[in-house]
Parts: structure tokens; C-alpha cells; sequence
């Protein structure tokens, strides 16, 4: 039987807040009704100037892999003293920025990755430069930084996905022992070395099923798996066995058939299919082989920026086809898998990318040949798919990028006259859509993005004279507001 994870106590924790409610929105197409975001929000920016939040004193700094713990954003930094290690922060308050343990000492890095909460505990994959690159466990603290188990997890690279995933309260990856006795196989683990162990020796012996790609959907672990020529999408419950639902056949004298980019949407599980031929067709399945189908071919580039939204599924699509990459929506079936609106005609089209859903809406950049690149909105409909703002007016536009929807509210980049790509909040309202200060003066860039929040603030990377730095914005309630000034 599977050990269930112990949690650890939690070190940082921050005061946390409710829920916003956005029944009172207004239509984002409509009047302004003048009414300030903080009156209709519980949350809000407070004001418009991000912090670094700490000067890591190199000029070979960068920060990567942000991710939410409990009470503090965990995250993988190089401070050009250090390497790169485990770091932790607790944002604009709170106990400060600091190294969570230097795993490989000195000037060698570690190296983490793939950083995944399970429960209050933070797993990622290091080196320690002894024992090579294996599982590591953390509860954020230097004594409770810990190896959890000698094991190879499979490469990132090769899975193009989430190489760990939390499922069932505990960690499921794809790994081999050091001894070579099994190949690659589906483990898990409940950050103890007794608790961490192989699932199934699917391809029995030295040989490898290479799980990889996984998702938790509809209370099932899904991930896909390679037997002799064959790729599988199977579906597991986290014991031994699965059910296979697709079989994808690979050609060896060529590239391999993947199924990828796989995207929960209700009960649906959407994933894109590509036989050796460098263009993909869009499936679905609700977790049988007899409803595991083909929707369409598209042909040209990948579709890409799949997102959910009232129960369907939205997308950048259309390369190859002669109106040229557009706005798609699917519903599960053949005839609901069409093409939203043809901002853009002819084949060039208006390469719709970073959607992002708040509040019912999906926003996202597109060129629609008149106003540049700029942000859009959609209810999902032809006529309900309009420009958002004009930014910067004529052909130019602001090129919007990295567009985030966090606690009903928008974070992205954007470009306008005399300042490079920088910081940018929305409320949802063309009005309520303004430029945060600008953390590299003039034409420069600092080319904001990794947009996530934790505790009371929402972080982000951006670019400054000494590298990728951590940033982060007070986000809270109006009555916590004052206490960030």
C-alpha cells in the first residue's frame, strides 16, 4: 500500500486572504461605469512600483522556476557566489529573500528543476556533485533540504512536459536505478527513501516504458508511454496497471510520433497528435479508447496557447490553412472544432498568442493588420471576439506578451514609444489597463514575465544590468494596501 505524505510544519506561513467575487463585473465591451477597481475587487496592486527583492550582487544573476509553497515562493537562482540553488522568499514582507540550502558547495550549482509542490513539501531535481542528479525534497528550511532518494529521473528534454506531478498527496515521475537492473519506469514517492519506490516494471528488465507527458485529469493520473514502436496515452489511478486509450505507431527512420500538449477541460482531456510528419492533429478522449477520437488535422505549426474556457477549448491554430493562424475553439466534437474569427484575412493571419481567461473572458495578443499588435477579447463568439485597447494607436502596437490572469486580474508585458517591454496590469476594463513602473529606464527592455503570485504579492522575472532578477508587487486587499507603502 502507498505511504501518504506526512506534511511538515509550515515555516513561512502569511495571513491568507478570500476569494474574489466577480458577479458584479462589468462588460468589459461596454461604458466604463467608472466604478475603481478596488471597489469591486477584494484584491487589487497596490500601486505601480515592483521591488527587487534582493541585490544577489553578480552580473550573471538569473531566477527561474517560480513556484507557490505555503506561505513563500520557492525558486532556482544563481547569485554568481553560489551556483545555481534552492532559493525561497516570503516577497515585500515577511522574513526576506534568502538561500534555502547550498546543495552543491561553493561555485558548482545544483542545478534544480521541475520544482513541484506535494502538500507543504517542495520536491525538485539536483546534483549535489557527489552523488549525481537525483530527487530532493524540502520543506524550506536548510536542515529539512534533503535527498530523498538515488534514483536517474528521466530528462526533462525528452519528456517536453511535467517531468513530476502531484497526484493522490504524493509525487509521481518517470526514473531508473543507478544499477541499470530496470529501465525507465513510473514511480512514486512520499519524500521518504522507504516510501519512494517503482509502481510497475511495465517493460520488464532492462528495458524502458519511458513514461512521460503527465496530467492529472478527472481524478486520473494520464500520461504517455513507449512499447517497442509504439507510443501509448494510458490512464492510471497511481497503483499498477492502466488502461490504454491511444495508440500512436513510430516510424524509427524518423523523428517520433508524439502526443503532446495535452489540456483538462471539464471532463474532456484534449492532446495533440503527431505522426512523424511535423504537423499535428487535435484529439480528445474522456478517458475510454471508444471516446478517444481525432477532432481535425492542421497542418503548418503546431496549435499552441491551449486554454479552457466554459467548458471548451481555445486556441492558436491554423498555419497551414489558407485564412492563416487564427482564434479556434473546439467543443469535443468535429463540427464544434471551427475557427472563432478570421481577424487577419489571407494566409498570413493574426497569430493570436498568450490567452489567458479572467473573469469569463479570454484575452489575448493578435495582429489584426489596422492596429498592430495589441490585447483582445473574446466571449467566445464572432462578434463577442473585439479589440481590448489600442495601446499604442496605428500599425505599430505594444506587442503584449506573457499574458497572466491572476486573482482576476491581468499581468503582462508591453512594448510603447520610448520604453522597451515592461510591466503592465488590467482589471478586465479597457480604463483600468495602465503600465507599472518601468524597471529599465528608456528604450531598454526588462522584458517582464514567470508572472505568478504568492502570499501577498505577485512576483515576477525581469531583466536588469546584472541579469533575470526577482520581482514582486504588493497584491492584497484595500485595507492591507497601506501597510506595503
Amino acid at each position: 500500500m502507498m505511504k501518504s505524505l506526512r506534511p511538515f510544519p509550515v515555516l513561512l506561513a502569511l495571513l491568507a486572504g478570500c476569494a474574489p467575487t466577480v458577479d458584479d463585473e462589468p462588460d468589459p465591451f461596454g461604458e466604463d461605469t467608472g466604478m475603481s477597481a478596488l471597489a469591486r475587487r477584494e484584491w487589487a496592486p497596490c500601486g505601480s512600483t515592483p521591488s527587487r527583492l534582493r541585490d544577489l550582487g553578480s552580473t550573471s544573476v538569473y531566477v527561474y522556476d517560480l513556484v507557490h509553497g505555503e506561505g513563500v515562493l520557492f525558486f532556482a537562482a544563481n547569485d554568481g557566489v553560489h551556483g545555481i540553488e534552492l532559493w525561497k522568499s516570503s516577497g515585500t514582507g515577511g522574513a526576506g529573500t534568502a538561500m534555502v540550502r547550498d546543495i552543491a558547495r561553493g561555485l558548482e550549482s545544483s542545478g534544480p528543476t521541475d520544482l513541484t509542490m506535494v502538500g507543504d513539501r517542495l520536491f525538485f531535481l539536483a546534483d549535489d556533485d557527489v552523488r549525481g542528479r537525483a530527487l530532493w525534497a524540502s520543506d524550506g528550511t536548510e536542515a529539512g533540504t534533503y535527498l530523498v532518494k538515488r534514483v536517474l529521473p528521466i530528462d526533462a528534454s525528452f519528456g517536453e512536459g511535467q517531468t513530476l506531478v502531484a497526484y493522490k498527496d504524493r509525487l509521481y515521475f518517470s526514473t531508473v536505478l543507478p544499477d541499470g537492473t530496470d529501465g525507465y519506469e513510473l514511480w512514486t514517492s512520499d519524500g521518504t527513501e522507504a516510501g519512494t519506490f517503482m509502481v510497475e516494471d511495465t517493460a520488464p528488465g532492462q528495458a524502458s516504458s519511458f513514461p512521460r507527458r503527465f496530467i492529472v485529469h478527472d481524478g486520473f493520473l494520464y500520461f504517455v508511454i513507449t512499447m517497442e514502436d509504439e507510443n501509448w496515452l494510458v490512464r492510471s489511478n497511481g497503483g499498477p496497471g492502466f488502461t490504454p486509450l491511444l495508440k500512436v505507431p513510430d516510424d524509427s527512420r524518423n523523428d517520433e510520433a508524439r502526443i503532446f500538449r495535452m489540456k483538462s477541460v471539464g471532463r474532456k482531456l484534449f492532446f495533440l497528435v503527431d505522426v512523424n510528419d511535423g504537423e499535428a492533429s487535435l484529439y480528445v478522449t474522456e478517458g475510454t479508447a471508444s471516446s478517444t477520437r481525432p477532432l481535425r488535422f492542421f497542418p503548418g505549426r503546431y496549435p499552441h496557447d491551449l486554454v479552457a474556457l466554459h467548458g471548451k477549448l481555445y486556441f492558436s491554430a491554423g498555419s497551414g490553412l489558407p485564412e492563416g493562424e487564427e482564434l479556434w475553439v473546439s467543443d469535443g466534437t468535429p463540427e464544434g472544432t471551427r475557427r472563432v474569427k478570421d481577424l487577419l484575412p489571407g494566409a498570413a493571419g493574426s497569430e493570436p498568442t498568450s490567452l489567458a481567461v479572467r473573469g469569463g473572458r479570454l484575452y489575448f495578443a493578435a495582429d489584426d493588420g489596422s492596429h498592430g499588435r495589441e490585447l483582445w477579447v473574446s466571449d467566445g463568439s464572432a462578434s463577442g471576439t473585439r479589440l481590448f485597447r489600442d495601446v499604442v494607436p496605428g500599425a505599430e502596437g505594444s506587442s503584449p506578451e506573457n499574458v497572466t490572469a491572476l486573482q482576476d486580474w491581468l499581468f503582462f508585458s508591453a512594448t510603447t514609444p520610448g520604453r522597451g517591454a515592461e510591466p503592465w496590469v488590467s482589471d478586465g476594463t479597457p480604463s483600468g489597463t495602465r503600465a507599472l513602473d518601468e524597471l529599465a529606464p528608456g528604450p531598454a527592455s526588462s522584458s517582464p514575465r514567470d508572472f505568478i503570485r504568492s502570499g501577498w504579492d505577485v512576483f515576477f522575472t525581469a531583466e536588469g544590468s546584472t541579469g533575470r532578477e526577482l520581482y514582486a508587487l504588493p497584491f492584497r486587499p484595500e485595507d492591507r494596501c497601506a501597510r506595503a507603502r
